[in-house]
């Protein structure tokens, strides 16, 4: 299949980009690295009647490091991700976690925010977030404001983004405590049939319902988990049990 018929334009800078969605509104959609998008338009499952390219954008694809805070900008790719020394020694939960991230080819194209703004409750990057109490910065004609990753995804698929609101930037608080990440797939590559990416006692799992769910480690878990063709909802709900215990176990948690 192909996509339906679309405009298309390119924006310059941020501002223009934040214009153009104002203009268009929620018929538009912001194409990056195109990773999600564009599959997602080949088989109808999304129409946008505007596409606005802001993969050319300067100053969205840095990594910055502050004295509480690290920055990461919403084109910063994949594999940039998983090369940066800086996050590798402050944020290494994304490292590790990158690792698992779709195939190198994707990785090569992907981005940070596009990722984030997908929202795919499978994806390992948005119960990072959460896991690391990262803040969303979100952009338009209006301003900037900044949205708690525990806030940012609403549903599935589904995020607090306003249509006229571009995400710029992730900002992760520093120092981060010790990290535990682990999903389990069929292969290497596949979508989780469940994952957990911890951060201190802040457990995020991913795969089990429409969006990742945060959960401290003292507390029970409360699950409700789909089931598809990879796993029976029961399943899930066990190999989550599996990898919080390995979890506490690893960052010396008494359960």
């Amino acid at each position: 299949m192909k996509a339906p018929a679309f405009d298309y334009v390119r924006a310059g800078t941020v501002t223009e980009a934040c214009a153009l969605l104002g203009q268009h509104g929620a018929d538009a959609r912001l194409l990056a690295g195109g990773q999600s998008l564009l599959p997602a338009m080949n088989l109808r499952l999304a129409s946008p009647s505007v596409l606005i390219d802001v993969g050319r954008i300067t100053g969205l694809d840095g990594i910055e490091v502050r004295a509480d805070k690290l920055r990461i900008g919403a084109l910063v790719r994949h594999e940039t991700v998983l090369r940066s020394t800086q996050i590798a020694k402050h944020v290494p939960l994304l490292t590790e976690a990158m690792r698992h991230v779709a195939h190198p080819a994707i990785r090569a194209r992907g981005t940070m925010g596009g990722n984030l703004a997908h929202a795919d409750p499978a994806s390992e990057l948005p119960a990072c977030m959460l896991a690391l109490g990262a803040a969303i910065e979100a952009t338009s004609a209006r301003g900037t404001r900044m949205i708690a990753a525990e806030y940012f995804f609403t549903g599935l698929f589904q995020t607090a983004l306003e249509p006229d609101e571009m995400l710029t930037a992730i900002q992760i608080p520093l120092p981060a405590p010790r990290f535990f990440f682990q999903e389990i797939a069929r292969r290497s590559g596949d979508y989780a049939i469940v994952g957990l990416a911890a951060s201190g006692d802040r457990l995020a799992f991913f795969s089990v319902g429409d969006r990742p769910l945060l959960f401290q480690a003292s507390a029970s878990l409360d699950l409700d988990p789909p089931a598809d063709l990879q796993a029976t909802a029961a399943m899930r709900v066990h190999l989550a049990g599996v990898l919080r215990q390995r979890a506490l176990t690893a960052l010396g948690i008494q359960a």
